[in-house]
Order: structure tokens, then C-alpha cells, then sequence
């Protein structure tokens, strides 16, 4: 069968079972990632010929050029009516692979991820740096979307994005909203920001903040009066502020503690669990706030005691991420087995009751 062909029906495929991920790769199954788990699609394992067909067949010739010559290629490929799909072409011991993530060709809302309401908060300041975290395939490209359209909806703001490559296709509403591919038209995230301080923006979102020249180019324009969002591949709050701080040499990293406590406004950090039911993931936020007391602490190199602020400031809208888990065990979300793994043997008991997003966001 056609390399195409059969890579079109596992794209449906993939849709139809509400799978995050497919995974092509030589010797097994395709294989889905649906709830979190990985499930063999069939039991033909992939022949040579056939993951290299598979994997190719959505590439033009350009395309197909770069990843001859560097051995992988991220691209975008949209089923009209369907899903969109971030994919990953790349060499494995010779041989070519695939991981293919489907993005939903609606931009989710905050009401939608149930994600608590001072998140919503976060979108109304005029500037700062929010920055979304986790591992990959926590939904941090969903919260990012949802926030930058609850800013379309209600604000009239100038949003540009530099985005490698770019996932959900935002239409203007209230907003204007320009939306850059590293690659494309742009030719890093570095070079995309210096330029977009030039256009007038008054959001800027940056899709990974990968090396330290796009850290301090994204806490520079943080500073200059723009609202920024980045998002990083951290497991919580305080190790983002360390990792950020790290990322600049000794001498510098005072600086970098000042500007930091200075324009920092939130620290989101994700996971996604199976739900209950067994419909899908539920999302699990640690949220850090930057209060005084926060900044006291960056400032001060006592980052390690900002989790004991967290833990005591649920009414200012932070949490743990031990303490959100707990929330979704009550609420009934969640098994308390399935989320074992991510609470810390005797975490914080200052959970509250869940409230229903609903409620949240009335």
C-alpha cells in the first residue's frame, strides 16, 4: 500500500481514538499514546521500507532535502476538517521514525482545560513574563493557546508569537494577532525577538525559551513593558526560577535575580493525568504567583523556601502541584493510585475543596 495512504489512516486514526501522540518506528506496531498509555495499533510490526515511506510522504521537496542532510525535521500538516499534527521525522539507529502529535483544530478556552481562575488573571496584566512548564505532553502549547485567546476575546492588544513550529491557528477578534515560524519566517527565537520589538507588540509569546540568549532577550522585553509568555521543559516552580537562573554565567546571575523578581508574574507548571472515567487527562497546575515575599526570595538566593510560600498562599491563588492532585483526588477526577507517583511523602495538607470550573469563571 502507498506510504501515504496508510500514514493518512493513521492520522484518522489517531483522531478518531483521541490519541496525543502516534509513534512510527521500525520492528513494532505503530503505537498511540491514548490516556497517557501507549497502545499498539494492530500487530504487524513496521517494516524498513515502510516506516520510510510512512514518515516521508507528507514532506515536500524542501523538506525532504533538509532532513537528508540533518537527519531530522519538525513540520506541520493539517487534515481539513479533522486535526492538525505536529510531527517529527528523525533517524534512529539508521533508520527513519516518526512521532506525530495531534493538535485540535479549535483553540481551547480556560473554562475548557479547567484551569483555575487566577490563571485568567494572569492575561489582564499590561506587562511581564508568565512563563508555562513541564514535561513534554503536559498540555502546555493548550495553555498557552487558551491564555492568548482569552486576551483576543477581551482586550484589544497587538499579540505577535514566535512559534517552531506554529500549532494552533489563532483568527483576530478583539486583538490583532501576527503569528511567526522559526524557520520560516523567522530564523531563531533569539533574532525573532529582537525583531519583534519593532513591531509594535504589546504581547509576545515565545514557544520554548531553548538557550540563554532567548532568556535574556524574552526578561529584556519583559522589562520594556510587554506582556511575555514562554514556556520551558521544567517539573516545577522553583526549579524554572533556578533553571532560568543558571543559565547565566556567575557573575551575571545577581542581575539576573534582580530583573527576574522584578517582572516575573507567574510560574504555571503542568501534568496530565488519567482521568477516572478513562475519557481523557485531567491537568494537575503547581501556580507560583510572584508577591513580594516571592521576590524577597529570588532576590535573596532562597528559592528553595518559596514552595513553604506556595503551600500557605492558596488564598492568593497559589499551589502546589501535590496540593492540585489532592484537589482532583476529592473531586474524584483522579484514582489516588494514579497519582502516587507525583505527591511527595508528607506534602502540604492545605488543599482546598475542588471547585468546579464552571464556578470559577463565572
Amino acid at each position: 500500500m502507498d506510504g501515504k495512504i496508510m500514514m493518512l489512516d493513521l492520522l484518522n486514526q489517531a483522531h478518531k481514538r483521541q490519541a496525543s501522540d502516534l509513534h512510527l518506528s521500525v520492528g513494532t506496531p505503530p503505537m498511540m499514546r491514548i490516556n497517557g498509555s501507549l497502545v499498539a495499533i494492530g500487530e504487524s510490526p513496521i517494516s524498513i521500507e515502510a516506516s520510510e515511506s510512512m514518515a516521508l510522504s507528507l514532506l515536500d521537496e524542501e523538506q525532504k532535502g533538509l532532513f537528508h542532510s540533518i537527519g531530522e525535521i519538525d513540520f506541520l500538516y493539517e487534515l481539513p476538517g479533522v486535526s492538525r499534527f505536529r510531527i517529527n521525522v528523525y533517524r534512529q539507529r539508521k533508520y527513519v521514525s516518526a512521532a506525530v502529535r495531534r493538535i485540535a483544530l479549535s483553540v481551547p478556552s480556560l473554562m475548557e482545560l479547567k484551569l483555575p481562575s487566577v490563571v485568567a488573571s494572569f492575561a489582564d496584566k499590561n506587562q511581564g513574563l508568565i512563563l508555562v512548564t513541564g514535561p513534554t505532553g503536559s498540555g502546555k502549547s493548550s495553555t498557552v493557546a487558551a491564555l492568548i485567546d482569552f486576551i483576543n476575546r477581551n482586550q484589544s492588544k497587538h499579540i505577535v508569537t514566535l512559534e517552531d513550529p506554529i500549532e494552533y491557528i489563532h483568527t483576530n477578534k478583539n486583538s490583532m494577532i501576527n503569528q511567526r515560524e522559526v524557520g520560516r519566517d523567522t530564523q531563531t527565537f533569539e533574532s525573532g525577538l529582537r525583531s519583534v520589538l519593532r513591531q509594535d507588540p504589546d504581547v509576545i509569546f515565545v514557544g520554548e525559551m531553548r538557550d540563554l540568549e532567548t532568556v535574556s532577550a524574552a526578561i529584556t522585553a519583559a522589562e520594556t513593558g510587554h506582556l511575555v509568555l514562554a514556556t520551558l521543559h521544567t517539573s516545577d516552580a522553583v526549579q524554572t526560577i533556578d533553571r532560568i537562573i543558571d543559565a547565566f554565567p556567575g557573575h551575571q546571575q545577581g542581575q539576573i535575580r534582580m530583573q527576574l523578581s522584578s517582572v516575573l508574574v507567574a510560574v504555571i507548571s503542568q501534568r496530565l493525568l488519567p482521568t477516572v472515567d478513562g475519557s481523557g487527562r485531567g491537568c494537575a497546575t503547581e501556580i507560583l504567583v510572584n508577591t513580594p515575599a516571592v521576590g524577597h526570595l529570588i532576590r535573596s538566593e532562597k528559592n528553595h523556601q518559596i514552595k513553604s510560600v506556595m503551600q500557605t498562599s492558596f488564598h492568593l491563588g497559589m499551589r502546589t502541584l501535590e496540593m492540585s492532585i489532592k484537589e482532583m483526588i476529592q473531586s474524584g477526577r483522579i484514582h489516588h493510585s494514579v497519582a502516587k507517583t507525583y505527591m511527595v511523602e508528607g506534602g502540604s495538607n492545605n488543599a482546598s475543596v475542588y471547585v468546579p470550573c464552571e464556578e470559577q469563571f463565572r
